[in-house]
């Protein structure tokens, strides 16, 4: 049988220069979450392009080179696990798109963010849209960018702590991840405020490390 081609939508607006907002690592225990924003042109299309989580690891890598040379313009940010301790991981997401967006070398009309939360800034018009990944070309792309960049960052982080596994689990909490921290304890890039429930809270409150 052969496999449906995904179908999203080039823009929201007729005339407006849209950029799409992303982030990828809300839900792991260690590593930054990365945020993207991009502006394709209106004409952009790949067959491959969807919401990230919905590809290969093949495919978000094949259309990530393609993304950066054919976009308008895009950017990617990190917002570290101090960060995310300090702010919370929806707070810190959302600084993370508020830095990638400032960064960008052609300024956007209107902001099209993934999910239901955003807050103002910069006087940017902005859209929430829950499943914006499945349904925006743009922030499909923000997704792809995101979810490459921090992978990436994690396989070379899983150098320095290669007992993690993170090359692997990509700090998620997998149970080797979680088996690691019981044996080695926390690392500098591990979130303290997240609890898994397999995990004593004490641990993460007492900041132990390695």
């Amino acid at each position: 049988m052969q496999k449906r081609e995904i179908s999203l939508l080039c823009s929201m607006t007729p005339d407006l220069m849209e950029a799409g907002l992303d982030e990828a690592g809300r839900g792991p225990l260690a590593g930054p979450v990365f945020a993207a924003a991009v502006i394709l042109p209106r004409d952009f299309h790949h067959p491959l392009l969807n919401d990230s989580k919905q590809m290969s690891e093949k495919a978000r890598e094949t259309l990530r080179p393609i993304i950066e040379k054919e976009a308008i313009s895009w950017a990617v940010e990190a917002v570290s696990a101090e960060e995310i301790d300090e702010l919370n991981i929806l707070a810190a997401s959302i600084t993370g798109m508020q830095r990638a967006v400032r960064r960008l070398t052609v300024k956007p009309e209107l902001l099209l963010v993934d999910g239901n939360k955003f807050k103002p800034f910069d006087g940017y018009a902005y859209k929430t849209i829950v499943h914006g990944d499945a349904t925006y070309a743009s922030i499909a792309a923000a997704s792809v960018l995101a979810k490459t960049w921090r992978d990436e960052h994690m396989r070379q982080m899983a150098k320095e702590y290669p007992q993690y596994g993170w090359d692997r689990n990509m700090g998620y909490p997998t149970h080797e991840h979680i088996e690691a921290i019981r044996q080695y304890g926390l690392t500098p890039q591990h979130r303290r405020t997240f609890h898994p429930k397999e995990l004593e809270p004490t641990l993460f409150d007492d900041g132990i490390g390695i």
